[in-house]
Formats: C-alpha cells, sequence, structure tokens
C-alpha cells in the first residue's frame, strides 16, 4: 500500500534530518536562548508553500512568543499561486517587504526556501547580511545545488546563510514515483520537524538556566491566556 510506503519514507527522512543536521540544530537552538535572553526577535520568513513554516513557528500553543513571521500575500498563494510563484523572483521587493517590520542588527533571522534560487529568498538574505543580523537556513542543498540561481548575482541561499539546515528533501520535493509523475511531498513536515526540534532544544537550554520560558499556552484551556506576552511582543511584532 502507497500510504504505508510514504510512511516510511517521512519516517526516513526525519530520522536522516535528525541524523544529519543534530549539530546545526543545537547551534540554532543556542542562538534562539542567548537572543530571548537578549530580549531579541526571531524572524522568519519564506516564500510560496515554505512561509508555512513560519506560520508553524507563530502565536501557537508550546511556540516562542519572540517569534516575527514575516507574512506577505505577495509572495505566497493567498494572492493566487501563479502569481506568487512569480513574484517570488522578483528583485527589490525583498526590501519593500523588510521595511514593513521592525528588524533589529541584533536580531536573528531564518528564511526557509526548498530551492534557494529564487530572487526574493536571496535577497533577503542579503540584506539580512547587510544589517547585520545571523542569518539561518532551511533548503534542500540536493535541490539547491543542482540548480542555478534566479538572482542576478548568481547566489542561492546556501552560499549566503551563517548555519544551513539542509530538510534532506530530494530535488524536486517528492518522496514517490508514480508512473515518472513525482509526488509524496516532504519539505513542509522535514521544515516543521526542524523549526520544532529548535523550539524544544532552545527551550531545554534555558530551563537549564532557570531562565522564564516565555512560551504560548494553549488558549483553547479554561482559565488560559497569553496577555501578558502579547503586551510584551505585540509592539515588536507586526502580526500578533
Amino acid at each position: 500500500m502507497v500510504l504505508n510506503e510514504y510512511l516510511k519514507k517521512l519516517n526516513e527522512l526525519i530520522n536522516t534530518v535528525g541524523e544529519t543536521q543534530h549539530e546545526n540544530i543545537v547551534k540554532v537552538a543556542k542562538i534562539f536562548a542567548e537572543k530571548i535572553k537578549q530580549d531579541k526577535i526571531i524572524h522568519v520568513f519564506g516564500t510560496g508553500h515554505s512561509h508555512m513554516i513560519g506560520i508553524e513557528m507563530f502565536v501557537r500553543a508550546g511556540g516562542l512568543a519572540n517569534i516575527n513571521a514575516m507574512l506577505d500575500d505577495s509572495i505566497t498563494t493567498a494572492a493566487g499561486a501563479r502569481r506568487g510563484s512569480l513574484t517570488e523572483r522578483l528583485s527589490g521587493l525583498a526590501e519593500i517587504i523588510w521595511n514593513q517590520y521592525d528588524i533589529d542588527k541584533d536580531d536573528v533571522m531564518i528564511i526557509i526556501s526548498n530551492s534557494g534560487r529564487n530572487s526574493v529568498p536571496v535577497e533577503m538574505a542579503m540584506k539580512a547580511k547587510e544589517e547585520g543580523l545571523t542569518l539561518i537556513a532551511i533548503t534542500s542543498l540536493d535541490h539547491s545545488k543542482n540548480c542555478e540561481s534566479r538572482h542576478s548575482s548568481g547566489k542561492r541561499l546556501f552560499e549566503l546563510a551563517d548555519i544551513v539546515i539542509d530538510n534532506c528533501v530530494p530535488g524536486g520535493d517528492s518522496l514517490l514515483d508514480f508512473n515518472g509523475v513525482k509526488s509524496g511531498p516532504g519539505s513542509t513536515i522535514a521544515g516543521a520537524a526542524i523549526v520544532d526540534s529548535i523550539l524544544v532544544e532552545t527551550l531545554e537550554l534555558l530551563s537549564e538556566e532557570g531562565q522564564p520560558l516565555p512560551v504560548f499556552g494553549s488558549q483553547n484551556q479554561d482559565g488560559y491566556n497569553n496577555d501578558d506576552l502579547y503586551e510584551k511582543y505585540s509592539s515588536r511584532i507586526k502580526h500578533m
């Protein structure tokens, strides 16, 4: 049954991520922990389906409150799938989006792009480096190393980041083959596993030091609210 094969491949993918990316996930968690202690913001950006990894991190039960998901309809499917796939290739758009957010040079930025080849994520990475932020990339190295950049610099996302986490997904983001038709996507599940692994490792590090944990609780639990965290971060996080 193909369902079982797909689930097996997803499990293998997550295990591969855990085995090969452990060191870099821990490195990022240490950065997160330090930035939380310094009261800094973690910005996360992705175009197309990659923006869903930002949403996974943003204002969720059990998630960090200092996450700023950079959600712009111009580079997602919200304003039209074909439109979004074209706009993510537009040079100059990244800086326009950047300017809509409160970003400090001592903050952190995570950029997610499976291919890492389009102009908007590449220019967002360039802007982050220009402004002095620590830059983390989540990408498919198998895909990105085997395609050409669509940016005039010739750079791909992984070539710009301080730390690269490989989502270990094969080129084309497909784990299955149906008579030559590729399907069985893996990047969203791998990406979510990566950022949630960073989350729990960060919380472990902070807990060991006795630090306060800026974590949202589920608002669907009676008598629970996150008002103190909203009050602390809403002035710096646009979509909160």
